[in-house]
């Protein structure tokens, strides 16, 4: 009965989910080096799953260019340069910038009162200083203006992109200052919206996510107190 239930968990992709955000976090966070072996009889043991979500995982993190693997070898962790992430976050800062101008265009009531409610209510995340619950909150809401933009293709591209660079997003909470930060950045996309002004709404998401990559890289380069 244990064997079914662990195949069931497999099958709905909770373990793997699992697995690539907590090695994810290990490499971009430095506990993992470049050029470590990820062996999958290792990392099934250290998480107690079998290998199977093990493989899907590296596989994942391979798509995010996390991992890296040659044919008949281990997966090993990739050497992610700043250029590489910069590349991304700057494909980043464009859609997410064109989903800002198009939610303060085209949000209903409804989604600019959630927008605003959700934005409020994160105050206090903040203030207790909870970086794992405001990242959590933080997909939310950038979630709340790709949805508004209501375009369905834009939607694909940008959560995509998001999907590849979640760990480092999610990395740059762990420095001093960071959420107090993304509060206030947050605070001019919304008011942008808040008042239909889509030219502004686009220039503050786009200088939100910029920000958020100078926060992150630094975790590549190993900068954190540069930052």
């Amino acid at each position: 009965m244990k064997h079914n239930r662990r195949k069931e968990v497999i099958r709905q992709g909770t373990t793997v989910e699992q697995l690539v955000r907590s090695i994810a976090d290990m490499i971009v966070t430095g506990e993992m080096h470049p050029g470590e072996r990820l062996d999958e009889i290792s990392l099934a043991a250290r998480f107690e799953v079998s290998r199977t979500p093990v493989r899907e995982a590296l596989r994942e993190l391979g798509a995010m260019g996390l991992v890296g693997r040659e044919p008949n070898r281990s997966a090993v962790v990739s050497n992610v340069s700043g250029a590489y992430l910069y590349g991304m976050f700057e494909a980043m800062a464009e859609l997410e910038g064109i989903c800002a101008r198009l939610a303060a265009e085209r949000m209903t009531v409804d989604e600019r009162r959630e927008l605003e409610l959700g934005h409020r209510n994160s105050a206090r995340l903040v203030h207790q200083g909870a970086y794992e619950d405001y990242a959590v909150y933080n997909v939310e809401f950038h979630t709340r203006l790709y949805r508004g933009a209501h375009n369905d293709h834009i939607y694909e591209l940008v959560t995509q992109t998001r999907a590849r660079l979640a760990p480092f997003r999610r990395a740059q909470f762990r420095l001093p200052g960071r959420l107090s930060k993304s509060f206030s950045e947050h605070e001019i996309v919304v008011a942008s919206i808040l008042r239909a002004d889509g030219a502004a709404a686009a220039r503050a998401a786009y200088s939100h996510v910029a920000i958020v990559s100078d926060a992150s890289s630094a975790f590549i380069s190993g900068e954190q107190s540069d930052h």
